[in-house]
């Protein structure tokens, strides 16, 4: 019995045994580890070895090349469908959007950036993006469907127009004149998708020292410059997407196209059948908005 400890020396002397036993396996442990590491890294070093023979030796297989255009983004491929388009008569185009929905996370980017490049005062919004929910508690998800102009093929807000500046373009655009246009907004009363809004000459600045000078910058629409500084159109008039028509002259997808995070926007030559628009409109889960009104969007929506 050890009088320092109360126990006895032959307790003592297996306890120290087994810390030393515990201490040789765990060095033995950290060799066996080491060990291991050191073969890990000579085969990574060493030339592949083919089963058939010892001394053979075969090069590693070269990494699979992927085509270009399976890489490209989509956007590269509708920019040179959009030039294409463009080098034809403008009766032989037939412009059409589809919107995937299971790609739109409802971001609102395309609402911002078309408002940044028509310069929209507020009030006017050519590109909302409406939000639906869908399923059963507690499975419930949601749908986002960005809405512009649906382009009708045919438009109720055409007839209604009692000064005629409002028509159907050859490629399918409804467009506005704004020298022509009234502001009687019968126009916007027809559209059943509330697609138009009326242009009433305010400004965000409103009733602060001082106007921004970014609220009175031409807009491009149409390829006119359109001046809000002495009140002239398009205030008082009414507004609506026209497909950055401005920006297809120039050879350029509309901007909320090439502005969407999840690529959900295929713009492109209807009557092209080798574009990506086209092969999109083909798809088996397509529903247009408001069919039951019979005004043959040119807006599709995937499902």
């Amino acid at each position: 019995m050890s009088p320092a400890t109360g126990r006895s020396s032959d307790a003592a002397e297996n306890e120290i045994n087994r810390r030393d036993f515990v201490r040789g396996g765990v060095v033995a442990a950290l060799g066996m580890v080491a060990a291991v590491g050191s073969v890990a890294h000579a085969r990574r070093h060493q030339p592949v070895r083919d089963p058939v023979g010892p001394e053979t030796t075969r090069a590693l297989p070269a990494p699979k090349t992927i085509p270009e255009d399976e890489t490209a983004d989509v956007l590269v491929r509708m920019q040179a469908e959009l030039r294409r388009a463009m080098a034809k008569p403008v009766e032989q185009r037939r412009w059409a959007m589809v919107i995937d929905t299971r790609k739109c996370v409802g971001c609102f980017a395309c609402t911002v950036a078309c408002m940044a490049e028509n310069k929209l005062p507020p009030g006017v919004v050519y590109r909302p993006v409406v939000q639906e929910e869908f399923g059963q508690y507690p499975n419930v998800q949601l749908r986002f469907f960005p809405r512009p102009c649906m382009q009708c093929d045919q438009p109720p807000c055409v007839p209604v127009c009692p000064v005629n500046a409002t028509w159907k373009r050859p490629d399918g655009v409804v467009a506005i004149d704004y020298d022509k246009c009234i502001g009687c907004r019968y126009c916007v009363a027809a559209c059943p998708y509330g697609a138009r809004t009326s242009d009433f000459g305010h400004f965000y600045t409103e009733g602060t020292p001082q106007r921004m000078p970014y609220e009175t910058l031409p807009n491009h629409e149409y390829g006119k410059s359109w001046s809000r500084e002495r009140h002239g159109s398009p205030m008082g008039n009414a507004r609506k997407c026209q497909f950055c028509l401005h920006r297809l002259e120039e050879g350029e997808l509309p901007q909320c196209v090439t502005t969407c995070i999840g690529r959900a926007n295929y713009f492109g030559d209807a009557n092209d059948p080798g574009s990506l628009v086209a092969e999109k409109l083909r798809a088996a889960n397509q529903v247009k908005l408001l069919e039951e009104k019979h005004t043959k969007p040119r807006v599709v929506y995937l499902v």
